[in-house]
């Protein structure tokens, strides 16, 4: 990965030039946007390597407006042949649409930055061979082989390494380089005619990060296939998660799930206006609740951050060109902005004036066009001990891993399932309990955090499969948060 990516870099003003030489003479503005992509993908399932997984894709998207209408085309020859052609192909939809579109893109936005983003990387993965990643997975699956009753294990490490340049008509030249991980530990424990997973981050990937193999250290990879193995052996040794309304605390791999679809998909702006009806929903958030709705408790802060340092979703730029910084969409509960970026923002002037939003335009690959994504979106601490949130629960349950999640097309009401329970009673941490699921109501849900966790327990999660669109996009967003207390939660599992 690294000598290809030297090389791509080492094209970039060439490829720049070629933009501006192939790009159409009259449009109101272009853009071109580069996108190279190498991955690697690595498992150890019971002590035996897996064949390894490599990919490597490039290609540019280009973007032509003109006489009010938008185009986009996309294509993977990058010769000045390829790209005239794509440009042709913009600039035709461009002029087929003028005429229907809902939004005068002569009124967009039109960016002009200059500027680099890298991720911060220690290790790079290519300073180490195939073998030696090999070997470290081989350690950590053979770790959790800990008795005959964990029937399945694996070890597994994804790594990427992407490199975008954007160019634009009005001088704008934005280079981002990303690294990518995530590893993983499973074991699958079998006792009693049942069977339970369990994981490190989740089932999903919930732990994943920018950088390099120092990744893995803030993981603890190396070291916890032993506690997932153990903690599987509990689970199948356990009663079912009670039914009742209680108390819940979440624990930060959780808390991402929770703050993913009950605050980032119901607050992206293109869909409160509509663009995502007929595929994935709307949202019970209106364009009227902005700046004083109160979308949960006073201790609920939540802001866009895409300069936390290591998180999954960071970056200098968003893909429309619009200069990414840290700002606050929910303050002590208070709903602020919504999850729109430069465009969303331009259209939604003549219905909500003065409406705010970040840089979250974004796409997963150099052949879809961007749109609203969320990027990193982070509780704030608060100020209790996990050991004081605890103490403060008569009766409650603690909620760790994600493993199954559902809700509604207006992202409101919902039901999430997680991999270990663990019983609270009188203060005191109580039995293990498996299956625990709660269920609940986002625009009531969030007002019953009765406690955030502080520093101690804030954790940088994220995911790497967040899906939106048509066709569909499936792209990296980081969530990090601390523990939280919610009161009065419907708790419900397989109990009697």
């Amino acid at each position: 990965m690294g000598a290809s990516s030297y090389l791509f870099h080492s094209t970039m003003p060439t490829l720049a030039s070629l933009a501006q030489s192939a790009a159409p003479l009259h449009a109101d503005f272009w853009s071109a946007r580069f996108v190279t992509e190498s991955a690697e993908r690595l498992v150890v399932r019971n002590d035996v390597a897996e064949s390894p997984s490599r990919e490597r894709d490039t290609g540019v998207m280009v973007c032509v407006q003109h006489g009010g209408g938008q185009g986009f085309a996309a294509t993977s020859d990058v010769s000045d042949r390829g790209l005239r052609q794509a440009f042709a192909q913009a600039q035709s939809l461009a002029a087929a649409s003028a005429a229907h579109s809902v939004f005068d893109f002569r009124n967009a936005p039109r960016p002009a930055a200059t500027g680099s983003f890298a991720s911060p990387n220690q290790r790079p993965v290519a300073q180490t061979t195939l073998a030696e990643r090999f070997d470290l997975l081989k350690e950590v699956c053979a770790s959790a082989h800990i008795g005959d009753e964990i029937v399945d294990r694996s070890a597994a490490l994804w790594t990427t390494h992407t490199e975008q340049t954007l160019v634009t008509s009005d001088g704008g030249h934005m280079a981002q380089s990303w690294d990518f991980v995530v590893p993983n530990i499973t074991a699958v424990a079998t006792a009693n005619g049942d069977t339970q997973t369990r994981t490190s981050a989740g089932q999903y990937n919930g732990f994943c990060q920018q950088g390099g193999l120092e990744v893995l250290d803030r993981a603890g990879f190396a070291q916890d296939g032993p506690r997932v193995a153990r903690e599987a052996l509990e689970l199948v040794r356990a009663a079912n998660c009670p039914t009742g309304v209680m108390d819940v605390l979440l624990m930060p791999d959780q808390m991402m799930l929770q703050i993913h679809e009950s605050i980032g998909h119901p607050l992206e702006l293109d869909r409160i206006l509509g663009d995502e009806r007929n595929f994935a929903g709307t949202s019970f958030v209106t364009l009227d609740m902005f700046g004083h709705y109160a979308y949960g408790s006073p201790l609920l802060n939540v802001s866009f951050a895409p300069d936390e340092a290591h998180e999954f979703a960071g970056f200098a730029f968003d893909d429309d060109g619009t200069a990414a910084q840290q700002a606050w969409i929910i303050r002590h509960g208070i709903l602020q902005r919504p999850l729109g970026g430069s465009l969303s923002q331009a259209r939604v002037q003549a219905l909500a004036p003065g409406m705010g939003g970040v840089a979250t335009t974004r796409a997963c690959s150099w052949n879809r066009a961007p749109i609203d994504r969320m990027g990193n979106l982070n509780i704030a601490p608060g100020d209790s001990s996990l050991e004081q949130m605890i103490a403060s629960m008569e009766l409650g349950i603690v909620m760790r891993t994600n493993a199954s999640w559902s809700i509604d097309d207006s992202r409101n009401k919902f039901q999430f399932g997680c991999e270990w329970g663990q019983m609270v009673r009188h203060g005191q941490l109580a039995e293990v309990v498996k299956r625990p699921n709660y269920r609940g109501i986002s625009a009531g849900f969030w007002r019953s955090l009765a406690m955030v966790g502080d520093a101690s327990t804030f954790q940088i999660m994220g995911t790497p499969y967040c899906g939106k669109g048509e066709p569909n996009q499936v792209i990296r967003v980081g969530h990090a948060s601390p523990a939280c207390l919610f009161k009065n939660v419907s708790v419900f599992g397989g109990a009697a």
